[in-house]
C-alpha cells in the first residue's frame, strides 16, 4: 500500500493500468474510454428538460447516431474525481494550492484570474474535443490502442503543441 501514499507514480506502472482498464472496458463495455461524451450527454439531456423546444433531441440524435443518455462514462467521471481525491488524501496533498507557484511568478497572484484561466481552458478543450470527436484520452489511448491512424497522427502533435504551448507561456529553459 505504499505505492499509493507516493505524491508521484511511475508512468510506466499508470500507463500500463490505463491499458488494462481501456482493455476491460472493450471487453465489457464494447466502447473504449472517453470522458467529454458524459459531458456532452448530460449537458444535452439537461438542455432537453430546462429548454425543450430550443433543443431539438430528435436531430442531436439522427446527427450523432444516438440519443444522450447517463451511463457508465458518467461513473467513470464520478470516478475520476474520487480517485483523485484519494489520492491526494492518501499522499498527504489534499490542500493544493489556489494559484500554484509558476502560475504565480509567470502570471501573478490573482486566484479569480487562475480559476477564469481554467475555466476557459477547459471549455476550449471541451470544445475541441466534441469538434473532433473525440478527446485526447479517447484519441491517445483508445484510438492509439485500436490503431487507428488518426490517433497514431495525433499524439505526436498534441504532445509537440503542449510543449511549445507551455515553453511560450511559462517560459521554460532547456
Amino acid at each position: 500500500m505504499n505505492i499509493l501514499r507516493k505524491k508521484a507514480w511511475s508512468p510506466y506502472w499508470v500507463g500500463a493500468a490505463i491499458g488494462v482498464l481501456e482493455t476491460a472496458a472493450m471487453l465489457t463495455a464494447k466502447k473504449p474510454l472517453g470522458i467529454t461524451s458524459a459531458f456532452e450527454d448530460t449537458a444535452a439531456i439537461m438542455a432537453e428538460k430546462l429548454l425543450p423546444k430550443a433543443m431539438d433531441v430528435e436531430e442531436y440524435t439522427r446527427k450523432r447516431g444516438d440519443a444522450p443518455k447517463i451511463d457508465w462514462e458518467v461513473g467513470l467521471v464520478g470516478g475520476v474525481l474520487a480517485g483523485s481525491l484519494l489520492s491526494a488524501r492518501l499522499s498527504g496533498e489534499s490542500k493544493p494550492p489556489a494559484v500554484q507557484k509558476i502560475w504565480r511568478e509567470e502570471v501573478g497572484p490573482s486566484r479569480a484570474l487562475r480559476f477564469a484561466a481554467a475555466f476557459a481552458g477547459g471549455a476550449l478543450m471541451m470544445f475541441g474535443a466534441r469538434m473532433a470527436k473525440g478527446c485526447t484520452s479517447g484519441h491517445g489511448i483508445s484510438g492509439t490502442m485500436q490503431f487507428a491512424a488518426s490517433s497514431w497522427l495525433f499524439d505526436p502533435i498534441i504532445f509537440a503543441s503542449g510543449a511549445a504551448v507551455s515553453r511560450a507561456l511559462f517560459k521554460v529553459k532547456k
